[in-house]
């Protein structure tokens, strides 16, 4: 299986095309990045004594030609063009960018009815049965627990809250019978007032190199239950994106989640 690489200059980019080269089952077909950034030289796979350059492509549509899933992370704004550039030419994609909103959503939907579409804010193994565990979690203890979540990032990261928390949130969501969109508090200022028992809390932080840390809080009277999960580094979310690749490559089309690809659900 050959993937093609969509924002192969940036780091989780970089590590996808790594751990791929590890793998005996998969090889890089192609990789793209921002115009400006064509005709760069990547070197990737010394450290598996597998050393490879891979120039780096500008036009998606070529790219993606090469390859037999495009995996994606890049940003909101481009991705669904690279998504159509792909599916056009009947592959399937991996997903995980992040920031999408409503309409983006909506247009993969679209797309997944042509192709495989795995479609995941965090493809980490441990991240996706905390989504599982939140949901379990939130359902069984019911609006009794306050829900609060908080989520720590390096200061580089763009989008705050992260799609992790954000979709952490909609679980519990989903757990406690509460909407998301409009029962969600990001943050608190001011005198706001005692907290309104159906309400989920959310908190970033951001500082440093920390690669993402998520805790989902279910605070009750006199006890409080936390589920935590940190990540070390960026391999188990490259790996996951290579699991999530292999399962679109063989995928009927629709649009799924890590959640389907480990069989969580």
């Amino acid at each position: 299986m050959k993937i093609c690489m969509a924002g192969a200059c940036g780091r989780m980019g970089r590590r996808i095309m790594e751990m791929a080269l590890q793998t005996t089952d998969i090889a890089i077909g192609g990789a793209a990045d921002a115009p400006e950034n064509a005709g760069m030289v990547i070197q990737v796979g010394a450290e598996f004594g597998k050393p490879l350059s891979i120039i780096v492509g500008g036009r998606i549509a070529e790219e993606a030609a090469k390859a037999d899933v495009l995996i994606d992370f890049t940003m909101a704004q481009v991705c669904l063009a690279n998504v159509r550039a792909a599916v056009e030419q009947g592959k399937a994609a991996v997903i995980g960018t992040t920031g999408l909103n409503e309409a983006q959503t909506a247009e993969l939907r679209e797309l997944s009815k042509k192709a495989a579409i795995v479609y995941a804010p965090n493809m980490s193994v441990g991240v996706n049965l905390l989504f599982k565990l939140t949901h379990e979690v939130a359902k069984i203890l019911g609006l009794d627990y306050n829900v609060e979540i908080v989520e720590v990032h390096h200061n580089q990261k763009k989008d705050s809250p992260s799609g992790t928390a954000v979709r952490l949130a909609e679980r519990a969501a989903e757990g406690l019978g509460l909407d998301y969109n409009t029962q969600t508090a990001h943050g608190r200022q001011g005198l706001v007032g005692a907290r309104p028992t159906a309400e989920i809390g959310m908190h970033a932080l951001r500082g440093g190199d920390i690669v993402g840390e998520h805790t989902v809080s279910f605070i009750g009277q006199g006890e409080r239950i936390e589920l935590t999960h940190k990540a070390h580094n960026r391999d188990n979310f490259a790996r996951g994106a290579l699991v999530a690749a292999r399962f679109a490559h063989t995928a009927a089309p629709g649009l799924y989640d890590m959640q389907d690809v480990l069989g969580l659900k």
